[in-house]
């Protein structure tokens, strides 16, 4: 039986609940971060918890609790719940109000951690690649929900998902309202093109993903020239290689695109060299959990 932090308390799962009145589940009005732990270790759990608070600050929400508190509870959420290797997801609502939209009628946001284990994708999509497909659905105007704000409103992505499980896909990519390739449902993107990697900008319409961060120093340190730059699904059909980044996906490689065989059809030697430095990466450093 797993263990929940819920509004400064540990409770047991079943017994972790939150009012049918809070705003975060009547209107999605909340922040959340995805993190990972891994060997012993949460990963970049201070960098997670400072976008918490930024995609907080956006909102107007107060969350009650310092930086150092929120990261405390994580910790002590993975200990309790014996996580070494595992997902951990941080959530603050605008907490309970009444029907209305007003959030002044929140006098005190909700805000609980949970630690589990998660696999995204089947260990076969490491090792053959992702099959994704170009979603209908557009990716938020940044102008009307700037993507930066990790918010608890996905209808967006999973708008997008349904497309993808439709398709029988295993991913969907995501364009901007300009056709430029923005991210897929709940990754990053990034493109190998004749020896240089290419990932959109944040200004295209996605997430800055701390995985993608991470990526970004990885290639960098391994000498791998890497630039921000818009670009079509042209240019993503063309590929000799892509590859995806999120922190339950890590880094995954993508084979076709929309029926369009990415490479030869097989992983990458740039797709692989990253998955194995990403790996090893993470097995060593992050916050120590403790027993």
């Amino acid at each position: 039986m797993s263990v929940i932090y819920l509004d400064g308390e540990f409770v047991a799962s079943h017994e972790a609940t939150v009012s049918v009145f809070d705003h975060g589940l009547l209107y999605g009005d909340g922040v959340f971060e995805g993190i990972r732990a891994y060997n012993g270790r949460v990963f970049r759990l201070e960098e997670h918890i400072r976008r918490l608070f930024d995609s907080a600050k956006a909102i107007i929400l107060d969350i009650g609790m310092s930086q150092a508190e929120v990261c405390a509870a994580v910790v002590e959420t993975c200990r309790r719940n014996e996580i070494r290797d595992g997902y951990i997801r941080v959530v603050v609502t605008r907490g309970p109000g009444d029907l209305g939209l007003d959030p002044r009628k929140c006098s005190k946001p909700t805000v609980f951690v949970i630690a589990a284990a998660i696999q995204l994708y089947p260990e076969r999509c490491y090792t053959e690649g992702l099959r994704v497909v170009t979603c209908a659905t557009r990716r938020n105007h940044p102008q009307a929900l700037d993507p930066s704000i990790k918010s608890l409103n996905y209808l967006n992505n999973i708008l997008a998902k349904i497309e993808v499980n439709r398709a029988g896909a295993d991913e969907g990519l995501m364009l901007n309202a300009e056709g430029w390739v923005a991210e897929a449902t709940g990754d990053n993107i990034f493109v190998m093109r004749d020896g240089q990697i290419y990932t959109p900008p944040v200004a295209a319409g996605c997430l800055r993903g701390i995985t993608r961060d991470t990526v970004i120093e990885l290639a960098q340190a391994a000498g791998l020239p890497l630039v921000e730059e818009f670009f079509s699904l042209h240019f993503v059909y063309t590929a000799d290689e892509i590859f995806l980044t999120g922190s339950a996906a890590e880094v995954v490689p993508v084979t076709n695109v929309d029926e369009r065989v990415i490479g030869d059809g097989r992983p990458g030697p740039i797709s692989r060299q990253l998955v194995d430095l990403y790996r090893d990466y993470v097995a060593h450093n992050g916050t120590p959990i403790g027993t």
